[in-house]
Parts: C-alpha cells; structure tokens; sequence
C-alpha cells in the first residue's frame, strides 16, 4: 500500500489511462440488452491546441459519459476533428512560406499533398492533449471530416440538396476576407472596437449654388461607389430636398436623394450615404430602390478601376489619401474621433469587407422549419432555457447560408463549366457529362469542375449521422446500420452558445432532413472562459494558461475540478487559479484520508455506540445527497453537482465522521466499523469518478484487492436510498453543540486535551437523543448531565434552539475577564434583538413578506432572548 505523504498525479494518471484503454472500457457497440448513451464530441479544429475552453466542454462531455457507463448504460463518446478550411490552409500557406514556396505557384494537386502532409503530421495533437485531461471517448471511432467516405458523404448531400432545389448559385452580399481572398460565414468574423475617425463631407446639390448635405462615415474610401442620398421622408429639415440630386466629391457623378424611414432622423446627421456594393444593410435599401451596384474594390482590398481615383492603392491607404483631398478641396466639412465596431477575420485578423460575390447558398426558408419547431417544443433541450428565445429569433429571421469557400482544402463544389459558363451539379465528372447532355441536348467531352470547397459547417453539420454512417446520404431509401441505429439520436451535446446557429441548429436541420429524427435530445451551452478580471481568455492578452501546463503542475482531476467549481450552464466562467488549487487540495483531502483510515488496525470485539450512531448518520446523509445528486445531474447542474459531492466528502466524512469513528491513538478500529468505512469510501469514490476519475481510480485498487476487471470506471453507480430526516435534523444540533463547546475553549484558551463536562438544561427533551456519546467523544467531555436550573457556580454558557447549555469553569478561567467577556455577549445579543424587533414592529414587513421568513425572524428573536437571560444567570454566578 502507498501511504505517501501528498497525493502525486504524474505517477497515476498515464498509468491509469493506459490501462483503461488496455481494457477497452471506453470502446462500445451497439447492445440490445443495455439502454445506449452517447455524446458525439464537438469536432475541434484539427489545427487546434487545447485551450481552456476546450478543456471546460470535454470535462463536461467526460462527466457525463463516465456517469452513464456506471450507470450500466452502453456509453460511447465518439471523438474526432473539423478539417478547418480556412485555418489549415493558412497553416499550410505558412509552412509553404518558411521552405520557399508560393501557392500561387502550385498546382491545385500539389498543393494538397502538402495539407495532407501538414494534416498528418499535426492534425492529431488535439486529441492526444484530450487524453491527458482523461477524455473517455472511444478513440476506435475517431473520425475525421475529411475522411474518404465522410467526404463523398458531403458530396452527395450537396448532390441531394440541389436536386431538391435547396441549393443555388447566385450574387448575394457576403462577409469577404481580402487577405485569404474567401467568403466567410458571421462566425468566422469576429468584432472589435476599433478608434477611427468620422468624416463630414459635403456634397454639392445639384443647381443650387453653394449648398449641399453633410453625410458622416467612417470609410471616405467607398464615396465613389455610391448610389444615392437616403432621408427619412418624415425628416422635415430636408423637405426641400426631395426629387433632387447631390453631386459625389472629386468625380462630380451625380446621384439621386431617395426617401426611406430606414434612416434614423435622429442619428448623425439624418443623411444617408447608400452604397449598395460594400454594405450589408445599404445592399437591402439599394435592391429596394433599385439602386445602381458599383464594386469599387478588388477581392484583395484594392481599388479597381471602377473607383476612377487612386485606382491600384490599398483600400486603407486610399482613405487617408482621399480623406487629404477632400480637406484640400473644401469637400470636409470636419473629421474627429470616432470608436466602432469593426469585423475582423477569425483566421487571417484581416478587416472584413461586405462584398458582392458570385457564390453557392443553401435557401433556408423551409428546410429549418422542423429543427424551428422541434426546439421550440422542447423536443430538442436548449439548458439554460434563455437561449431558446435567441434561437427563436434567429431562425424566425434566417438568411439564406452561403457554403462557398475560395479555397483549396476541403469538400470541392461538385458543380462543373463548360466553356460559356453553364453549369450542372453531379457527384464525378463521369455523371457531370451525363447529366449535361440530359439538361442542354448536347454532348460534350470536358467539363471543368468547380475550384472553390464547401463552408466547414456544411461537412459538421452532418456530424451526428455520419460519424456512425455515411451511405445514408447515397441512399435516401437506407434505414442506416446498426450503429446509427443504436447510437441515433444520441443523447447530449455540449458546446458552446456561439455556435447555437451556425451548428447546432444546422445539425439539427440536417438530422430532421436525412432522419427525419432530431440528432440528439439535450444540447447543454456552456459559457465562455474569462479570467477573473471578467476578459476572455487569448494570446494576445496573454491572459489564458496552458491547458497541459496546468495538468503538469496540479494533476488533471485538479484542473477538472478547478473548472468545474464554477461553471454553471450559459453563464461565463471566471477562472482563477486558485479554483485549480482547491481542487489540488481536495485531492490531498481524499489522500489524507485513505491513509487515516488504511492506517487503523482491526480488532474482532463489540461495536461501540457511537460508531452505530455515526454509520447510522453518515448512510442517511449520503442517501440524502445521492438523491440531491440525482436532482442535479437531471437538471444539468453540473456545478452544483460537483458542491454536494465536495461538501459530503470535505465536511461530512473527513470532518465528521471519520473523527466520530476514529479510535483513540495507538488503538485499533472494531472490525465492523472499519468494514463498514471501507465500503462508504467506496461508495463515495464512486460519486466522485465522473469527476475525477483518476484519483479515485487509484484508491478503489489500494482500499482493497481487486480482480483485473474490477475497476471504478465500470463500478456500479450507487443508487440513492431512504433517510432518516429527524435524525439529520439531531445530527445537526449534534454538532452546533459540538462546535459551540469548540468555540468556548478556544476562546478560553482551554486546551482540546483538558477533559470539561457539559450540563444541559431540560435536556432530556432536546432533539439530540442518540447522537450524545458523539457530542461527548468530539467535545472531549467526561460527562454530560441533564439540569433544571442553571449551575450555582460560574459556567460558559451557550443557547442552540432554546435550550441552554453550560460548561464548568470554575478554576479553569480568569473570573474578570469572564465577566468582561459576557458582557460583551449580552450587549452584542440585545442589539441584535432590538434589530429584529424594529423588522417585526413594521407593519408592511409582517404582512408583506413570505410567512416562512417573518416566523424566521420570530424564531431569531427567542433565540436572542433566551441566550440574553442564559448569559445574565451566567453572569449572576460570577458575582
């Protein structure tokens, strides 16, 4: 048996972890005979590293599988990774750069062989990382969104959706990077507040000599793509002004004023600029008007030749030079400064531009209408319940989803040109040329595939289904195999509230359309890891720990806990590392424990009582919180559920009743309390596995000897019991008594070994009965006896619920300073009671507040008072 000192993780944790996987007990197939769990992990980017993001979902995921398998459950957490278009391919870019070499000069097929290579190479170092935090998954069914029959899944599913006429080529206005020169989706633009400047420039009207509107914006740079000036029709400043046009600054092309109340009268300077070409909102007001599109930019950020000026120069650099011009010609009315809100790409940190681009979408307005409902209707379980009103809202108002990516790595649009530009959709070129003679009554020999891939989400939105099988989506007539069957829907999915729409939603869309079956019954939304100063955690603040790091210094189950002390559901997280040290200390707590009690030696002779009475106390307390557990676990309370287990084993075992059952030093335990022990630590360690399962994996082997098989990780889940609630409600003025006769030594300076006794007034009657032989071990008392009337001689005296407790003192104290002491109570106590007769003197208090807590209050009051009369006889006795 180990008995070291402190609990140390680095020796335990690969051993544990290796074993388990030794055993298989993380793999699972389908079984009719148990009922399945499973949990389909969210696919990190195979260029991730492990964050503490990362690190908050997967304990999460963790918990809830290690649970479910104890449970007898047929448990399957099936792992894997996003192929991450746009973040492999500038990884890939800059692996390329440092060995010389430009994508520019490759060919597609080259360029490829060097993802792949990249791919192979760090493509898995997140799921290694996972392990070491002690993720359960199923490693044997590790999936990867590129896999070859994961890939022609999407195909077929973009083959399948065009057929349908859910899919269509079209110009829409879309999020465009100009550094990594793609469309991106809002999830992969992040915002921040940026300083900039405002600048009022003036246009000329046109035929009035010397008069003109001021316009306000951030971007002097788009004034040459614009189409019109917007007033609200109801703006009476600019009355005059409709009908009539306004010239643009330096190129003097004229352009109408139209009405709209789309602008805000009271919002800058009433006057709006419409550029329907480079503003999401502008290209609504311009297809509503009819407005001219003029796409000033190229799609790296530059001016082209439709901007007439500056044309070749950086759209930043043109509006510092076009903002000068303005000033020099008399066109700026002032500049200052001026904070938005600014879009940046998540992957290249390049400024994002509103463009209107050539791309593929998928029309949402039907096919969400299922996975709308399903939610709404609580069929599918948004915890916390707040988000089902964002995601109302979003899908009450959803846009068509571009899919369209101007990159090399990932699934490739399977749309195929001719020379002229038309097109079909077929899975091969093989069918392309077949389907084209169908469509335009022509042969035709080559057909030039599509160069862009799909959007990440539109591969990941399949990830439910097609981790278990994926010749559904060949087959629409396929009932599926017997994974998919079994494992379908599975049960959880925990991710995070910022992608609730972009693939939550969409793999529940996809689910009710290849299923007609929602993916998964609950969807738990974490919150955000912040720091303590409330800022989310990056590299760039320098903010954010290293995940393994942490694991290094404190053990994984330290760090799990440490997250999980405080992680309810949806709200953000303030991680403090001081959380992870406490879940080091709990640790060392369990640790300390087994050694005490592997420690005692066993004697065969009678059960003293108060080992009964403890027993008898511990088994309902750990009945009472294995059903408050329960509770917890139902309702996704995660946090609160990791608070009762650390309260039950911190505060009532170790605290309580191991020090009710600890026999005196040097002397051994009756057997049958130490049997008994040894199989309540058990139950405990068993609890506490889900949540750190290494620790207590490690003690259910050195409790006692175990076959090869026997592990915690598949040890029964213990089921809660009934229990005695008079007894805990005696077991808690048990140890109020205890603690107040603490109190009075410390205060007193009497020493833990000065043996003391204890009277109690009419206390045959107080609700302590059996758990006396406890109050009198832990209060190291001789006697306790049962009085009428307060001692004659001087006593500490404490009340708990109307019942006055004394303690001896005579000889033991300094009788001055006694009297100075109780004074001091007895002044403390009748403020206090005077606090609580002012609160039930107040009319609207007694009416209005709750009954529960005006009797509270009445009960507070007798209280006061009865310790105030004890504390003036104990008084009295020191005369």
């Amino acid at each position: 048996m180990s008995l070291s000192t402190k609990y140390n993780p680095s020796e335990v944790e690969s051993k544990w972890y290796s074993y388990w996987m030794e055993k298989g007990f993380f793999h699972s197939e389908p079984n009719p005979d148990k009922e399945p769990f499973c949990i389909v992990i969210p696919p990190p980017n195979v260029t991730g590293v492990l964050h503490m993001g990362h690190m908050l979902n997967n304990t999460i995921q963790d918990v809830l599988v290690r649970k479910a398998r104890m449970e007898g459950k047929e448990a399957c957490w099936v792992p894997g990774t996003d192929h991450a278009s746009i973040a492999t391919e500038a990884k890939v870019v800059a692996m390329l750069r440092e060995r010389g070499i430009k994508k520019s000069d490759l060919s597609r097929e080259e360029f490829l062989k060097y993802a792949w290579e990249w791919k192979e190479k760090y493509g898995g170092i997140i799921l290694e990382q996972l392990k070491k935090l002690g993720a359960s998954c199923d490693w044997d069914r590790t999936k990867f969104t590129m896999d070859p029959d994961y890939y022609e899944a999407v195909i077929d599913v973009f083959v399948d959706l065009y057929g349908k006429g859910y899919i269509y080529r079209g110009k829409r206005m879309v999020n465009w990077d100009p550094v990594g020169k793609t469309a991106l989706s809002d999830d992969e633009v992040h915002h921040k507040e940026v300083q900039s400047k405002l600048y009022y420039i003036k246009y000329p009207i046109e035929g009035a000599k010397d008069e003109f509107v001021t316009i306000a914006t951030v971007r002097p740079e788009t004034i040459m793509a614009d189409s019109a000036i917007c007033i609200n029709p109801k703006d009476e400043r600019y009355q005059h002004l409709k009908g009539k046009r306004v010239y643009i600054p330096l190129i003097d092309r004229a352009i109408p004023i139209i009405e709209d109340e789309y602008v805000a009268i009271d919002f800058g300077t009433g006057c709006l600029k419409v550029t329907p070409a480079h503003d999401m909102n502008d290209y609504e007001l311009g297809k509503k008007h009819n407005l001219e599109v003029i796409d000033i930019l190229n799609e790296d950020g530059t001016l082209n030749d439709k901007a007439t000026i500056f044309v070749g120069e950086d759209r930043f650099i043109a509006r510092k030079k076009i903002a000068k011009e303005l000033e020099q010609k008399g066109f700026l009315l002032k500049a200052e400064d001026y904070t938005s809100s600014v879009g940046f790409s998540e992957r290249t940190d390049a400024v994002i531009e509103p463009r209107l681009s050539l791309q593929w979408f998928v029309k949402m307005d039907i096919i969400t209408k299922p996975a709308h409902e399903r939610v709404m209707d609580d069929t599918v379980q948004l915890i916390p319940a707040k988000f089902k009103n964002t995601y109302n809202h979003w899908m009450s108002n959803v846009r068509d989803w571009c899919i369209s990516r101007q990159l090399w790595w990932g699934h490739r649009i399977p749309a195929w040109y001719d020379g002229q530009g038309n097109y079909v959709v077929a899975k091969t070129h093989e069918e392309a040329l077949v389907t084209y003679k169908q469509k335009y009554a022509t042969e035709i020999k080559e057909l030039t595939q599509d160069p862009d891939v799909m959007d990440t989400w539109f591969s990941s939105w399949l990830w439910p289904m097609a981790v278990f099988d994926t010749s559904i989506f060949k087959d629409p007539k396929s009932k599926g195999n017997a994974d998919l069957n079994y494992y379908y829907p599975t049960n959880d999915l925990v991710t995070a509230p910022e992608i609730l729409f972009f693939w939550v939603a969409r793999m529940i869309i996809a689910g009710y359309e290849y299923r007609q079956e929602k993916p998964f019954k609950n969807v738990y939304l974490t919150g955000i890891v912040r720091d303590k100063l409330g800022r989310k955690m990056s590299k760039s603040l320098g903010n954010s720990p290293d995940p393994l790091d942490l694991i290094k210094q404190y053990g994984a189950d330290a760090i799990r806990t440490g997250m999980l002390f405080s992680a309810p559901a949806g709200n953000d997280l303030l991680y403090d590392e001081k959380l992870v040290e406490q879940g080091r200390n709990f640790a060392n707590k369990i640790w300390n424990a087994f050694r005490l009690v592997k420690g005692w030696t066993t004697v065969s002779e009678a059960q003293p009582e108060e080992n009964k009475i403890a027993i008898e106390w511990f088994e309902c307390r750990l009945n009472e919180s294995l059903t408050e557990l329960e509770d917890h676990f139902n309702k996704f309370r995660i946090s609160d559920a990791l608070h009762a287990i650390y309260k039950l084993i911190w505060d009532d075992f170790c605290s309580w009743y191991l020090e009710m059952i600890k026999p005196e030093f040097g002397k051994p335990i009756d057997e049958v309390t130490y049997n008994k022990t040894i199989s309540l630590f058990e139950t405990l360690l068993k609890v506490l596995h889900p949540f750190m399962p290494f620790i207590s994996e490690e003690l259910w082997h050195e409790l006692k000897e175990r076959k090869e098989d026997d592990c915690i990780i598949v040890a029964q889940w213990p089921k809660p019991g009934a229990f005695d609630k008079k007894l805990l409600t005696e077991s808690t003025l048990a140890f109020d008594i205890i603690t107040e006769i603490r109190n009075s030594r410390n205060a007193k300076n009497i020493s833990p070994k000065e043996a003391l006794k204890l009277q109690v007034k009419d206390g045959e009657n107080a609700p302590v009965k059996a758990f006396w032989p406890i109050v009198k071990k832990l209060s190291n008392l001789t006697d306790i006896t049962f009085v009428k009337e307060a001692p004659d001689t001087g006593s500490s005296t404490f009340v708990i619920q109307s019942t006055e407790f004394y303690i001896p003192l005579e000889g033991k104290v300094d009788v001055a300073k006694e009297r100075e002491t109780i004074t001091k109570e007895i002044e403390y106590q009748k403020g206090f009671l005077n606090s609580i007769d002012k609160k039930l003197s107040n009319e609207k208090f007694v009416n209005s507040a709750p009954p529960q807590v005006v009797e509270m209050e009445r009960k507070k009051k007798a209280d006061a008072e009865a310790k105030i009369n004890a504390l003036e006889e104990s008084l009295k006795k020191l005369a």
